[in-house]
């Protein structure tokens, strides 16, 4: 249950991103990589809400909406698939 939000300003904050999001539902962390050569954030975050139904609900009302000067671009988070071993050895 995690929403990737991208087209970020340098200058937001998780906070910031914690509060917009918590209109939605509740947020249950906001992590917001920052570039480790140059440690500035790479404009986008991640938001795990704490069901579908709400991240949902709020995909569907910022996804395109304008903050902080840019237009936002919202979706679900692709996760990572884990490869079995056995498809290591082919």
């Amino acid at each position: 249950m995690s929403v990737y939000v991208s087209n970020l300003s340098s200058e937001v904050k998780e906070l910031e991103l914690k509060q917009i999001f918590s209109q939605y539902g509740s947020v249950r962390r906001v992590r917001l990589p920052i570039d480790k050569k140059t440690g500035e954030k790479r404009g986008f975050a991640f938001i795990d809400m704490e069901t579908d139904a709400e991240e949902a609900v709020a995909i569907k009302a910022l996804l395109g909406a304008e903050w902080m000067g840019r237009t936002l671009k919202v979706n679900k988070a692709i996760t990572k698939v884990q490869v079995s071993p056995l498809w290591c050895n082919l």
